[in-house]
Formats: C-alpha cells, structure tokens, sequence
C-alpha cells in the first residue's frame, strides 16, 4: 500500500512548504529510517535566494529503522545517526573509512528508480545500512545527529591534525560547526580561541569553553591573538566561516610548521605560495567530514559533552514551521537549529 510522507521544499524566496511525497521504501541493503531530529545546516542559502538546492535539502538526522529489506547488521526498532551521501561503498576510499571522498556515489533515483528517501528534511528517508551507525544506549535522538555537522567537520580536523592538550588552536567562524569545535577541542583538553562577528555567539562560545573570544569587529584579531600566545600565534587553526578575512587570518596567526584546517566552503583564497605556505612550513588541510572508524570516538566526545551539546543546540522546530526555523537561522541569534519532523 502507497503511503505519503511530510517533506519540505523552498518555492520562492524566503517562502518554505511543506508537500506530501510517496513515502519511500526499503530496498536491498537500504533502510528506512524514521527521523526524529534534523539538524539544520546551510540550506537556509538556498531559501533565501527561493530555489531548492541542487542535491538533498538537508543530510543531518538521527532517527529510528523502520524498515529492511535484507538480514544484515540492523533490525527494526534500531536508534541511529544516519551519516551523510551515498557513496558506493566499495572503492578504495569506501573500504578505508573515507567514504565522504568517494567519486563513485549514488542517487536514490539511480538506486531505487524513485525520486523520494534522500532529503532530511522529510519524515522518512533511506540510507545504506553501512552509513547508520547505532546510537549509544540513553543519548537523545537530538545529541546523536550532533554526529553529523554539529560536531563531525572539525572532529576529523582535529583529528588529522592530532589535537592535543599542548595545543592552542583557533577556531574563526562560530557557527554551529564552529561552535562544535570548541566541543571537540575542550575534550581533548587544548586552549582554544574563537572569533566571531555577532555577540550571541561569542557569549555562546565562551559558554562552550573558549578561552579567548574575539570579535574582530571590535578588535585587531591578529594582535590580540600574537599577544595571547607570546608573539608566537598559534600552534593549528580551523577555519569554519568560509570567508577571505577569516582564512588569511588563519594564515597569518599560525606559527611557522603549523597547520591550517578549512572546514567553510567558500570560493577562492588568494594564497601566497612562497610567503604563507614555504616559507612558513604550514601544512594545509581540507576537511569536510571525517572517517567512519571515528564514530566510536565521536559518541564517547558525545556522551561526555551533553551539557555542552544542550547549550549547542539553541533551537527546535517541528516541521511545519521551518520558516520560522530559516528566518532565525538568517539572524544568527542561534546555535544549532533542529528540526523534529514529528512534531505537531
């Protein structure tokens, strides 16, 4: 029997709706997933220009299986993170963990030969039952998908980078996944500074641990910073804004043999390859998510951050008001904003 599902779409500039789509179904190693917490990320971009985006509105969620086509490694009733893409799960990249990287992805459509079950933003989707790791006993639905975006760029950053307690790092841009940053790197026990351009962001980061916050707005970002750290800048740097300011800050407050993470998508960054990279020594790294064997770690960071994560998540919505959820979002009075498709 064909059963419909709740699923948002953009059709016009600022304007959100929701429309009732076939309810997708299980198939071959695929699983349906019930979600129960969306978190929202950037596609409050595509909402304000009034366009869907070019792939899935929405790829964070956590929810519940509800359906399986084949025996294997979940049943129904499972709690999980449901990760983002749809590699194909067996390319070198897939088989090392690194799946996020894989030039072999699928689409649903391909997949299924049915246009529904890839949007988060919708009540049930489906993914490969590889990408749906099972939620730890008695951590919400809410704190799960935190595995996504929330936490997850800048956790394989640092991990990349090796973080530790020696470290003093900054992190530019608090956003939510910059604000998650600052969850990452307190429990792995480094000084952290963080920049920000809104004060309700730097008040949330000084309440998720940093130990510097700065406006740049206000102050010289990089002075204060080579004042913060003896006239030597800091050890790493993660940059989560995508903005021109913020990386070549990055690049000019990182000591010689340092690294740099960029973590915000952006366009161009005029680079100096002779100045900033060779003769600083800098490693450069690109993140944007990071390998599934991190799941583990990534739930015990989790469990251990919860009064962090509940001050990370500012806001939440159920589904029919995800205007009212785009429109904060625009604001940047928010930290993570969540969307509970079942929610009345």
């Amino acid at each position: 029997m064909k059963r419909d599902m709740k699923k948002v779409v953009i059709e016009g500039r600022k304007k959100a709706k929701i429309t009732e789509v076939q309810q997708p179904q299980a198939v071959g190693n695929w699983a349906l997933v019930k979600i129960h917490s969306a978190p929202m990320c950037t596609e409050y971009k595509f909402y304000v220009m009034g366009e869907m985006p070019p792939y899935p509105l929405g790829h964070e969620a956590a929810g519940e299986v509800v359906a399986l086509d084949e025996t294997g490694p979940l049943k129904v009733g499972d709690r999980v993170v449901v990760m983002p893409q749809y590699p194909c799960g067996h390319c070198s990249l897939c088989l090392k963990g690194d799946y996020i990287y894989c030039e072999h992805s699928h689409t649903v459509t391909e997949f299924t030969g049915r246009p529904e079950g890839d949007s988060t933003f919708a009540q049930y989707m489906l993914k490969p039952v590889w990408l749906l790791p099972k939620i730890s006993k008695g951590m919400s639905y809410d704190h799960a998908a935190m595995l996504c975006c929330g936490l997850g760029p800048t956790f394989g950053a640092m991990e990349k980078m090796n973080v530790g307690s020696s470290d003093t790092i900054l992190i530019t841009g608090m956003g939510p996944v910059g604000l998650g940053g600052i969850i990452n790197a307190k429990f792995r026990g480094a000084r952290i500074i963080a920049t920000a351009h809104n004060d309700y962001r730097l008040s949330l980061a000084n309440q998720l641990g940093a130990d510097l916050a700065i406006n740049p707005k206000r102050e010289n970002a990089l002075t204060v910073i080579r004042d913060f750290t003896d006239g030597e800048g800091v050890v790493k740097s993660i940059e989560c804004s995508g903005t021109t300011t913020a990386q070549r800050l990055c690049l000019g407050a990182t000591r010689r043999n340092g690294s740099v993470a960029f973590v915000g998508e952006s366009d161009n960054l005029g680079i100096h390859v002779s100045d900033d990279l060779i003769r600083n020594g800098l490693t450069i790294i690109g993140i944007w998510h990071y390998n599934i064997e991190g799941v583990s770690k990534l739930f015990t960071i989790a469990e251990a951050a919860k009064e962090k994560i509940e001050k990370l998540i500012t806001h939440a919505f159920p589904l029919d008001r995800v205007n009212e959820a785009f429109d904060l979002q625009l604001t940047r009075q928010c930290g993570k904003v969540i969307l509970h498709p079942f929610d009345d």
